[in-house]
């Protein structure tokens, strides 16, 4: 069954569900009142960057693999994330908080987007911090589930005989 579905609809399918997910977090920080850290904001560019080469590949179906591999960076990126502040808020004794000594290239690209950007990327949490839990995870916990899920979807169609419409 899945095997029928055109390039450009599971593309098309991977850049909304990346983009939902852009917005879901929005509306759930606002909604439960959360304060996003420097890796929930990095995350959130990883999912907008994945939707871009997603919907690249909506437009030029006959690139596939070229824009699978970039959407299967950009989500091990967000899976890399992710993980981190996962660890971050198992372990918080032991893990040094963002945003203090020098900043790293993530807080760096995160603290100029929050320039240009606030609504979307302005840093006004800790990374540490566990605000909202469903189903016994964190946020970081279910970016990991929906970025490995995103990858496998970009290994699948990568990997699969090409069906272009």
């Amino acid at each position: 069954m899945f095997n029928r579905l055109s390039t450009r609809c599971v593309f098309a399918v991977l850049a909304t569900v990346s983009l939902g997910l852009v917005a879901a977090g929005l509306v759930l920080g606002e909604l439960a009142k959360l304060h996003p850290c420097h890796l929930c904001n990095f995350q959130r560019l990883l999912y907008l960057v994945l939707a871009f080469f997603a919907l690249c590949g909506v437009l030029l179906p006959g690139w596939r693999r070229p824009w699978c591999a970039l959407v299967g960076l950009s989500a091990v990126g967000g899976v890399i994330s992710a993980v981190q502040q996962s660890w971050m808020q198992y372990a918080p004794q032991q893990a040094i908080e963002c945003g203090f000594g020098d900043p790293t290239l993530v807080e760096r690209i995160v603290d100029w987007l929050g320039a240009q950007w606030p609504a979307m990327f302005m840093v006004t949490g800790f990374c540490t911090s566990k605000e909202w839990i469903f189903l016994g995870l964190s946020l970081a916990n279910w970016s990991v589930l929906c970025f490995l899920a995103l990858l496998g979807v970009a290994v699948w169609l990568g990997c699969r005989r090409e069906i272009v419409r």
